[in-house]
């Protein structure tokens, strides 16, 4: 898995360089997954909402009254990633949580820059809202949720209709260890899993910059942290700290964060990280307090492991239920994996089946 996780950018550039194809490009030909067969318990449609193609996963069991619903955001770094990438998962969210299951494929980076993702995922989940009665919805048990990329475009979906009085509260936001800030790439998590798969630290960085504009310049200059000018770094301190994350998840191999000398010219190209739609762990607490009930599943071996963690603090901190689930055996994107080319994790299936008893307790 490590060598694979570890080739395959490789792979890549070397066609990139070759002139053959883009490392992109070679990406999503190996992730895109394939159409499965008929699902003989469920009810599956590719439907448009807002013009936003999405999958429609409908239990075909008769129901007593009107059923919960899920609206998916995949993973894929902005990157990557389709319907039929997370099919399985998808699939089995739906069949065993007994839920209607919206998979949404909004438009990918870098050819779609921020903010399309984002008004993707936004108006797609505003139409399934108004409409949640034709496809047999409760209008106030819609979750959103979704994993890596997709769990912060869940994060930004529930803060931007936090307190939206025209339309249903949400009854649930569900984070499967969301990237939620673009400030600081030296927190403890990044530094103990640099070089885990199936998400280093360099990649996480190059993903975040390719969503914002489109490409990856000054890659470095944001691995060290000069992006950020001091006065805002200290501003922000209060919600991004490795002073924040409890001591246990320090023990191995951490070191204290070295200063380094603020450059102008890169903050102007990527000041929009500081923009909560882009990074929700930097909302106002005003914000914070309005969003619904959550779930935020986090990885030890994951360099996204201290975002869901301060995330987790800061809406506590602000009175929101948190249901937390932790896999201390889990690594980036091992949900993803399910049932994957015969790959089968055992933790995986653990916190899948996690998302599937919350959602079953709402």
């Amino acid at each position: 898995m490590e060598t694979c996780a570890r080739t395959l950018p490789q792979k890549g550039r070397i066609l990139e360089k070759t002139g053959l194809c883009n490392q992109i490009t070679f990406g999503r030909y190996v992730r895109q997954g394939r159409k499965l067969g008929v699902d003989p318990k469920l009810l599956i449609q590719d439907l448009q909402f807002n013009k936003v193609p999405v999958r429609v996963y409908q239990p075909k069991a008769t129901s007593d009254g009107r059923r919960r619903a899920l609206i998916f955001f995949h993973g894929g770094g902005w990157v990557f990633g389709s319907l039929d990438t997370y099919e399985k998962v998808c699939r089995y969210l739906s069949r065993e949580s007994v839920s209607v299951v919206v998979s949404v494929q909004y438009r990918l980076a870098p050819e779609h820059k921020y903010p399309d993702a984002y008004e993707d995922c936004l108006n797609a989940t505003i139409h399934f809202m108004k409409n949640a009665e034709h496809y047999g919805v409760d209008p106030a048990n819609i979750t959103v949720c979704g994993d890596s990329a997709g769990g912060n475009l869940a994060a930004a979906v529930s803060q931007t209709l936090a307190g939206r009085s025209e339309l249903p509260s949400l009854r649930a936001q569900v984070l499967i260890y969301p990237g939620l800030q673009a400030l600081d790439f030296n927190l403890p998590s990044y530094q103990q899993n640099r070089g885990v798969p199936l998400l280093f630290r360099e990649r996480a960085a190059f993903f975040a910059l390719q969503y914002l504009n489109g490409h990856a310049l000054h890659m470095q200059e944001v691995l060290e942290g000069s992006h950020i000018p001091p006065d805002m770094r200290l501003k922000y301190r209060k919600w991004v700290s490795p002073d924040h994350i409890p001591q246990k998840f320090k023990v191995r191999g951490v070191k204290p964060r070295k200063s380094t000398d603020f450059i102008a010219e890169v903050y102007e190209t990527v000041k929009r990280f500081c923009e909560p739609n882009l990074c929700p762990l930097l909302a106002e607490d005003a914000v914070v307090q309005q969003l619904p009930q959550s779930f935020i599943l986090t990885c030890e071996y994951d360099v996204l492991r201290d975002d869901g963690l301060l995330y987790k603090k800061r809406l506590e901190d602000n009175g929101v239920p948190v249901t937390w689930y932790h896999l201390e055996d889990g690594f980036h994107g091992i949900i993803s994996l399910y049932d994957y080319c015969g790959l089968s994790f055992p933790s995986g299936k653990r916190g899948l089946d996690s998302v599937v008893n919350f959602l079953k307790s709402l």
